[in-house]
Parts: C-alpha cells; sequence; structure tokens
C-alpha cells in the first residue's frame, strides 16, 4: 500500500495504487464529524519496560536520546481559484506547483501551512458583491485539492484567516469535509482544534486569526484560556496566527497593535508572548504575504510570519512578495526550540514555489531578526541554518515562570 509520501512523480506513476492509500495518515488522530470539535487525544502509550541488563562491571549503556519532532512550516497556500470560473485554476491540479518541496514536507514529523481559501465545488460568495473590481477577492479551491495537498507532505492546516469564510458556512464545512477525507487535520472555527500524534507525542495545534468566525487572537484572555487548557492534555501546543498589515512595506514586526484598511490586525508580539507564557511550544505565522523575523523567546521559536508559500493567479509576487520558505524546526521532548533550517524559495508569475539556489531569503531573514528583536533573534547561518541566539540560554531556568507584574503598573 502506498503512502501519502511516496513523491509525487512516483505516485503520479503508480496512480492506482495511490488512490488506495489510507485516508488517516499514521501518527494523526482520526477526524471528528465536521462542524464538530476534535477528539480528546489519547494518553501517550506507556513505554515498553526495558529487558534487564546483564550485570557487568563496566557502566551501563547510555541511555537513547530523548524524541526530537521536526515541525515543517510554510505560509500562505491557494493552489488555484475556480471562482469566478476555471480559469484561475493551474495544470495538473497544482500538484508541479508543489513537486519541488513534497520532499521536504514528507521528511517531516508535521508538515503545516496556512489555507487561504476554502475548498468548495459551488456556493454562492456574497463578500465581493458591492465591490469595485480589483478590490475585492474571493477564492474557491476544488475539493479534489485536498488529496494534491495531502500528496505533496501536509499534515495539518489553518483555515485561520481572512479567506476560509469566502463562501460562508457552507464552505468552512465543505473544506474540513475534503481535509478530513484525505486525512489533513485543520483548526479555524472555535472548537476546531488539530490533534496529532508524531512520534507518539500528543500535539495539539491551534488556529488565530482577527476574525469572529475563527479563535480570535484579538481575544488574549480566551486565546489564553484555549492554550493553557490545551497544555493540560497535550505534550506540545503549536500555535498559529493570520495577523498584521500586509505587504512589502510591512516587513517589520512593530511594537503595539497594527492597522490596515481600517481593521486591527493584531499586537503581535504581546500576542506571540503570551502564548508562549500560556505554554506554546512554537508559534508560527503568516498574512503579511511577506517573510518577517524570527525570535526565541524563553526558549520557544516565534515565526511572525512565513510569506506567500503557494500562491496562483491573482497574487503580487514582485520583490519580497516573491521570496518565502519552508521553515523546518527541531522541537526537544518538551518544546524547546533546538535547532532547524530555513529551505529558500521563490515565487514567480503565475506561481508555485520553486527552490531559490540565490538563498535570497537567508540574509534578508537575518537582517529583519537582528533589526526587529536584537539578543533574542534566531541566528540564521549562511547555508539556511537556524538555532537560538547564544545570548539566550537554553538551560531550565531560561524557561521560569515570568515575575508577576508589579502591583503600581
Amino acid at each position: 500500500m502506498i503512502r501519502a509520501t511516496v513523491p509525487i512523480a512516483l505516485c503520479a506513476a503508480l496512480a492506482s495504487a495511490c488512490a488506495h492509500a489510507p485516508a488517516v495518515p499514521p501518527g494523526a488522530v482520526p477526524p471528528a464529524p465536521a462542524g464538530q470539535p476534535s477528539p480528546p487525544l489519547p494518553p501517550s502509550p506507556p513505554a515498553s519496560p526495558a529487558p534487564p541488563s546483564p550485570p557487568s562491571p563496566a557502566s551501563s549503556a547510555a541511555s537513547p536520546a530523548p524524541v526530537e519532532i521536526v515541525f515543517a512550516a510554510v505560509g500562505d497556500v491557494m493552489l488555484g481559484s475556480a471562482f469566478p470560473d476555471d480559469g484561475g485554476l493551474p495544470p495538473d491540479d497544482g500538484a508541479g506547483e508543489l513537486a519541488e518541496v513534497a520532499p521536504i514536507l514528507s521528511a517531516a514529523d508535521v508538515a503545516f501551512g496556512n489555507l487561504e481559501g476554502p475548498l468548495a465545488d459551488g456556493g454562492t460568495s456574497e463578500k465581493c458583491a458591492h465591490s469595485r473590481p480589483g478590490r475585492c477577492y474571493a477564492f474557491r479551491v476544488p475539493t479534489r485539492y485536498g488529496r494534491t495537498l495531502r500528496q505533496a507532505g501536509f499534515t495539518v492546516m489553518s483555515l485561520a484567516n481572512n479567506h476560509d469564510g469566502d463562501f460562508g458556512p457552507a464552505g468552512r464545512e465543505s473544506t474540513r469535509r475534503a481535509l478530513d477525507a484525505v486525512g489533513i487535520a485543520h483548526s479555524g472555527e472555535p472548537g476546531d482544534v488539530a490533534r496529532l500524534l508524531p512520534k507518539g507525542r500528543r500535539l495539539a495545534l491551534v488556529a488565530f486569526a482577527t476574525s469572529e468566525a475563527t479563535y480570535d487572537l484579538n481575544d488574549l484572555e480566551t486565546a489564553r484560556r484555549v492554550v493553557e487548557e490545551l497544555k493540560a492534555t497535550a505534550d506540545l501546543v503549536v500555535v498559529s496566527f493570520h495577523g498584521g498589515a500586509e505587504g512589502a512595506a510591512h516587513q517589520h514586526v512593530p511594537t503595539g497593535p497594527e492597522e490596515f484598511y481600517g481593521e486591527n490586525r493584531g499586537d503581535l508580539r504581546t500576542f506571540a508572548h503570551a502564548m508562549v507564557d500560556a505554554g506554546a511550544a512554537l508559534v508560527v505565522g503568516h498574512g503579511p504575504h511577506v517573510v518577517r523575523g524570527m525570535e526565541v523567546y524563553r526558549g520557544r521559536l516565534i515565526a511572525y510570519s512565513l510569506g506567500n508559500f503557494a500562491t496562483w493567479g491573482s497574487f503580487n509576487l514582485a520583490g519580497p512578495n516573491g521570496v518565502s520558505l519552508v521553515l523546518e524546526a527541531r522541537l526537544g521532548p518538551d518544546g524547546t526550540f533546538r535547532s532547524g533550517r530555513v529551505h529558500p524559495l521563490r515565487q514567480v508569475k503565475p506561481g508555485g514555489p520553486r527552490a531559490d539556489p540565490s538563498g535570497e531569503i537567508i540574509p534578508l531573514l537575518r537582517r529583519l531578526s537582528r533589526e526587529d528583536f536584537g539578543g533574542a533573534a534566531v541566528e540564521v547561518g549562511d547555508g539556511g541554518e537556524i538555532s537560538p541566539p547564544r545570548a539566550v540560554p537554553l538551560a531550565p531556568s531560561a524557561l521560569a515562570p515570568p515575575a508577576a507584574p508589579s502591583s503600581d503598573g
């Protein structure tokens, strides 16, 4: 039986075998019925008792290394839109768009992306009914593209963004059904939490955006409570957010709230730090359509925006909008950021990620991180290697709870 992690080219050659691949990949928790909260994670399996060691005057053998989770993450994914007609769809249902990155995603224990638009084969959109052409965009991705995402290696998607509701509640429900059918976990609407079991570790992912139809990142009190409750039942909690102003003029992460077209797009530094304080092991952002800097806070990695990953058609891919990356983060058993890598990508109209031999994103990411976060900035090597900043210790004392705020404010 062919598993979904087989490279795209081989799946194309063995289409009949791939069609019978298991809908739920190994390590994933079976999804709940559409629109219902995901079931609670089962307890982590108990470790098998080790056989007694024979007496020996020599020192005992070294213990096995603690489990490490490899988490791959990308930004916005919109493989093509069938609205208002099929002219916005790429060849081969987008499979060719993802062929170069599929080996990276498939090699990770968890592979995440932000699904920018509902998976639906019909329906009505009221979103742009009263807008001038070119000032409003509504996307509708065919449901069969769920299979394309799974064959590329994705195991979990965020549905919390400003396009998830382009076709209303029916579009959201259709999206959940299409992802459930191919075994991709998801998070978006309140109550919708992705739960996976990579290497036997209980991982919960919850996605936030600036919308009442999703977990709202501007409701900080509720966001803290959600993450604290998830941490009580999961070994690792990952937080995704769709926020921040958009475009090449907004590559930096400001201090305080961001406004874009009159909308509050979030105080992202405050939000991300609060999520780590509440128990998040990793925080990944998307939404600005450009890559932003990364920092390490209390031993945890925060990536403020992963940019445009696979955006076909009407997206602006000029300048910094066209360069992005696959983030590969290696997390310790407690979620501590150990090391990782960024895989440089570039998109050229009409879209689709391609490996970028020039590595343009590497010095850009290094500069943005240092300028925005100083001593807390992630270290970025010339080959794309990333590591915790030398100024931030990795000892347990670095993860001690923050001091309580003083009473005088």
